[in-house]
């Protein structure tokens, strides 16, 4: 049978320092194919008990052989076809570039690693030159060692799952399969480009009557200037551990203990990203159907870039400032979320989760009754039936007058009345927002559950696990990308930045990568203008 060989990404040995004819090609297709089908009929043939397990992955070693060829064959052809009528010289701007000999390269694809040589074109300049390949161009290949779709791939389970964890399942499915370094450099590499597809991704078109609006914040544990330090710089030398069993015991060595941390003290230094839920509520009959067309982002910059985003895209939705249309913002009650609120959306009906209000409630009447006991529940089940039938403004009354009803002095009185004035003050303040019997004749939202959900899955999920620690820059790109994919629209952002690094090659005459160890700075006020 046909020997199958793939080639390795890093070392050219075994690879072929010659370009095959296109008739070698195509013999060597027609061979793989033959021995495909080979492959088939001779398991198929055998005497005695088969295992279509062994038969599977045999097949697919050989599919992918067959496939690599094919590739070979197609990058082959697109090059004489791409020459055919291309000039010895052409200019880029100010730049001129000269035909220069074919140049071979190997490039990892979804079937493994193929060679194949093209054209180069180099740079004619005194300075330091560059040049660029037509074939590249034309087919919108980087300078990336990996072909567009395996980068695609990686770059997408690590939204996911950890870089490590990525790499380890996509290997599962490609012979080939990038570093954790190569993951990480194209998830930075494909931050540069979130913040231009959020200005300009396509709309919906079949949008609701009522525009509903979720925020809320989540912190990700980041890197504290400690461990910065001993991540940067030079490594220093060690001895190896005797065993694994020694490691814990080899580090502590090489670092300071560190300080016992005192009450309260967070250990995860977590840096807040304001995450926003965005969809429409269809009106039929007396109900409100939905939700239509979720939509997230996600950002670590400042709360109020967070507005910025929603209000653009409100507009971009048909919900600007003279619309008329119907907007409800749900939020957990949060002061600087209910300013930028009155700022970006002074006409919309908002309104604080219930549950949190609930929350308040019911610690509130811990303060009054045992905790855990008939009467506390009792009085919980009052409030409650007060708090959905209109009756928000009776429950703070009562509760002000129980804590005027509370000694200043005796056991334990102090901290009862210091607990319940902070849920009375935080109930009185908010009562304009907590008009639940309204909204739910209107069957409009009363809580923020898609916001706390989404808060989990898109960025606890990922980036809030035991021993990470994030640069809020890097896990920007992260969570942006993991709300693009929650967004349906990762095939879609992936085209948009493939389209723009082409176009970068045909303007300029470069070679675009996708990769890029520098994260994209976190945005800006005022960059949603």
């Amino acid at each position: 049978m046909h020997k199958i060989t793939e080639f390795a990404l890093g070392r050219n040995t075994e690879s072929s320092q010659t370009e095959p004819t296109l008739e070698a090609l195509r013999q060597e297709a027609r061979s793989q194919a033959a021995a495909v089908l080979e492959l088939a009929e001779d398991w198929g043939s055998r005497e005695g008990p088969v295992s279509f397990k062994e038969v599977e992955q045999a097949l697919r070693t050989a599919l992918f052989g067959l496939g690599r060829v094919l590739v070979m064959l197609f990058l082959l052809v697109r090059e004489h076809r791409v020459m055919r009528d291309h000039p010895a010289s052409v200019r880029r701007g100010r730049r001129r570039f000269r035909r220069a000999p074919a140049q071979a390269r190997n490039l990892s694809t979804l079937f493994g690693v193929v060679r194949y040589w093209r054209t180069y074109f180099r740079e004619v300049a005194k300075a330091k030159r560059r040049g660029f390949y037509p074939l590249d161009v034309a087919l919108g290949l980087t300078a990336d060692r990996f072909s567009w779709n395996v980068l695609s791939l990686a770059a997408r389970l690590a939204c996911k799952m950890s870089f490590t964890e990525a790499r380890a399942t996509l290997a599962l499915s490609v012979p080939q399969a990038p570093s954790t370094e190569v993951i990480e450099k194209s998830v930075l590499g494909l931050g540069h480009h979130t913040a231009e597809w959020y200005a300009s991704a396509p709309v919906p078109e079949d949008d609701g009557d009522v525009l509903v609006i979720q925020i809320d914040s989540k912190g990700a544990p980041t890197a504290t200037l400690t461990e910065l330090s001993r991540r940067r710089g030079r490594r220093r030398k060690r001895r190896a551990p005797k065993s694994p069993r020694h490691r814990g015991r080899h580090r502590r060595k090489r670092y300071p203990s560190k300080p016992r941390r005192k009450k309260g003290d967070k250990s995860k230094n977590a840096k807040m990203a304001t995450l926003v839920v965005m969809y429409t509520l269809k009106r039929q009959g007396k109900h409100l159907l939905g939700p239509r067309n979720r939509w997230h982002y996600a950002s670590f910059a400042p709360k109020r870039h967070a507005f910025e985003i929603a209000r653009r895209e409100a507009a971009r939705r048909g919900y600007h400032q003279g619309s008329r249309k119907l907007i409800q913002v749900v939020t957990d009650g949060d002061l600087d979320l209910e300013r930028y609120t009155a700022e970006y959306f002074p006409k919309a009906i908002h309104i604080v989760d219930v549950m949190h209000v609930a929350e308040k409630i019911w610690k509130a009447g811990e303060c009054l009754y045992r905790e855990g006991s008939d009467e506390l529940n009792a009085w919980m089940d009052r409030q409650k039936k007060r708090l959905y039938g209109g009756e928000e403004a009776l429950i703070v009354s009562e509760l002000k007058a129980a804590l005027a009803a509370i000694p200043k002095t005796g056991p334990g009185n102090k901290g009862r009345r210091d607990r319940l004035g902070n849920a009375v003050s935080y109930l009185e303040k908010r009562l304009g927002k907590m008009n639940y019997a309204s909204l739910i004749e209107q069957d409009l939202e009363i809580g923020s559950g898609m916001v706390e959900g989404a808060i989990k899955n898109l960025i606890g999920k990922r980036c809030d696990h035991g021993g990470m620690r994030w640069i809020k820059e890097r896990a920007e790109a992260v969570v942006q990308l993991r709300c693009i994919e929650a967004n349906g629209d990762w095939e879609a952002f992936m085209a948009f930045v493939h389209d723009r690094l082409q176009t970068q090659a045909q303007q300029e005459g470069a070679r675009p990568r996708l990769q890029t160890n520098e994260p994209a700075p976190l945005p800006e006020i005022g960059m949603a203008a």
